[in-house]
């Protein structure tokens, strides 16, 4: 699992204006989503090997029975590790600016933010800030749901469509709404 302690992305000097990201990430990135794109992103659903193996060559830990659709977004892949069998649904945003792991078995289905990123309002400065989400294993986060930084999705969590986490959910519970709150505990399913 993944530590869900704040990241600060890059120390800032006091009056910097100026881009948060190195040179060498932006253009890492613009290599990486040019080749998503011309690649991957054309792909029907059974080239999924095909997919895992692009999003491997830039750095993703991405199992091969894992299931990534290709219209997927992701950030960085660099920052994404998928186990056996947990999927990105169509048209998942993977906004992972931080570590995201999803689970054995997990499900993020069609339409989900991850959000690792957010802004500190306390500071004048506004600098970006970057935590964590974990997705646990035989979790399910539905369609169009929103994961916010830090957020640990506990195994066999769900969380119900256009639903929004903020804070942790606690393993094998329901939880929906806007923010998410629990509606009951589901069975415990193995492995």
């Amino acid at each position: 699992m993944i530590n869900t302690s704040p990241l600060d992305l890059l120390p800032r000097k006091k009056g910097f204006v100026g881009p948060t990201f190195s040179l060498s990430n932006r253009l890492k990135r613009v290599a990486w989503k040019l080749t998503w794109l011309l690649a991957a992103r054309w792909t029907p659903p059974p080239f999924r090997r095909w997919r895992i193996f692009i999003l491997r060559l830039f750095g993703a830990q991405v199992s091969w029975q894992a299931f990534v659709y290709s219209n997927v977004e992701v950030w960085a892949p660099w920052n994404l590790t998928i186990e056996d069998h947990g999927s990105l649904g169509r048209g998942v945003n993977c906004y992972n600016i931080a570590p995201v792991c999803i689970g054995k078995r997990a499900v993020v289905s069609q339409g989900v933010y991850l959000c690792t990123g957010s802004h500190d309002y306390r500071d004048p400065e506004f600098p970006l800030v970057a935590r964590p989400i974990t997705v646990g294993r035989r979790a399910w986060v539905c369609a169009d749901a929103f994961v916010g930084p830090g957020v640990a999705v506990g195994d066999g969590a769900i969380l119900a469509a256009r639903g929004v986490a903020f804070d942790n959910l606690a393993p094998w519970t329901i939880s929906k709404g806007n923010p998410a709150i629990v509606l009951r505990s589901r069975p415990v399913l193995a492995d």
